[in-house]
């Protein structure tokens, strides 16, 4: 198998430059590509790029901005291998890497996978907290990776292989941003192709964001899910609904509170109790137990509103979703 790893970068050459020593040290015995696609930056990698040509067989492309499932398409396209393997340039990769995705292709072929994402220690306490909301099964039953027990895995594409056949019959990645991840795989699934959890090819994901970027982040994650949900009613599934119903439960409880009903409260109390906890068995700090909390409120309402606003924009607005939601779409 000859591996391509695709790149989509914008405007960040220090994790760009993270990335590529990460890759420059794996101990895979086999040749394979890095591909960097720079989707219109200001600042631009090129200088970085340039400072692993002799490590590693990397080429770099400049094309005007078109957001980042365009750009892998692009990068897919100019790509030697046979399976490509898609990063986030905020990623950071463990020395056998490859050679992990290699041996559980070797042993159970699939033409798409999809790894989870962790922690450095050298990460700062709000980098931790997120990743950890953003992982835990209490947060989201696993869908991301922490999980082996799911039937239908969707692979997120900070971390995600795919073969050169499926991207061709498939033709990648649409326009939706966020959302582009599974609904490529919903896509893959109906054309008979398989995907599959690689829970030990994990990669650091470092989210380079404050607690603003990423509302905004899982609000717009809110509001892809009714679009996705709307083109593939086949694969609704109800949980999608608990983080709005957490939020309006927790407004409820407080509520309740005033006329002298704490039970209901009682019970968030009891579930923020065991993200403290879980959060401080798994990273040893009291301060990231309650950034935790925070971005586990952060996650859910955020979005939690973003699902409802989506889908009064559908179903009871009528709008479709490139006209109530322009920002959902590159052109």
């Amino acid at each position: 198998m000859y591996y391509s790893f695709i790149i989509p970068v914008y405007n960040r050459p220090d994790e760009t430059d993270e990335l590529l020593a990460s890759l420059a040290k794996q101990t895979f015995q086999q040749p394979f590509e890095v591909v960097i696609v720079e989707d219109g930056s200001a600042i631009d990698s090129r200088f970085v790029v340039e400072k692993y040509q002799e490590q590693l067989d990397i080429s770099y492309y400049y094309k005007a901005n078109s957001g980042p499932g365009d750009s892998r398409n692009y990068g897919m396209k100019k790509a030697k291998g046979d399976y490509y393997i898609i990063l986030d340039s905020d990623c950071i990769i463990p020395e056998n890497y490859l050679s992990i995705v290699d041996q559980y292709l070797k042993e159970s072929y699939v033409d798409c996978f999809g790894g989870p994402d962790e922690a450095l220690s050298s990460f700062t306490p709000v980098q931790k907290a997120i990743n950890f909301s953003m992982t835990s099964f209490l947060t989201t039953g696993g869908i991301r990776g922490g999980s082996e027990r799911l039937s239908k895995f969707q692979p997120r594409s900070f971390n995600m292989g795919i073969s050169k056949k499926a991207f061709l019959t498939s033709e990648g990645f649409g326009k939706i941003h966020p959302g582009e991840d599974p609904d490529l795989t919903i896509r893959l699934w109906n054309l008979g192709f398989d995907t599959q959890l690689f829970p030990k090819a994990y990669v650091y994901h470092k989210r380079r964001i404050d607690w603003k970027k990423f509302y905004i982040q899982v609000n717009k994650f809110g509001k892809a899910r009714p679009i996705l949900n709307q083109r593939y009613p086949e694969y609704v599934k109800m949980t999608y609904w608990f983080p709005s119903l957490f939020i309006i439960g927790l407004i409820g409880s407080l509520l309740l509170l005033f006329s002298g009903i704490y039970s209901f409260f009682s019970v968030y109390l009891f579930y923020f109790f065991l993200i403290f906890m879980i959060s401080l068995l798994k990273e040893k700090s009291f301060k990231v137990s309650v950034l935790s909390i925070c971005a586990v409120f952060v996650q859910f309402y955020g979005y939690g509103t973003g699902f409802v606003k989506s889908n009064y924009i559908l179903y009871v607005l009528r709008k479709k979703p490139e006209i109530g939601m322009p920002e959902m779409f590159f052109k």
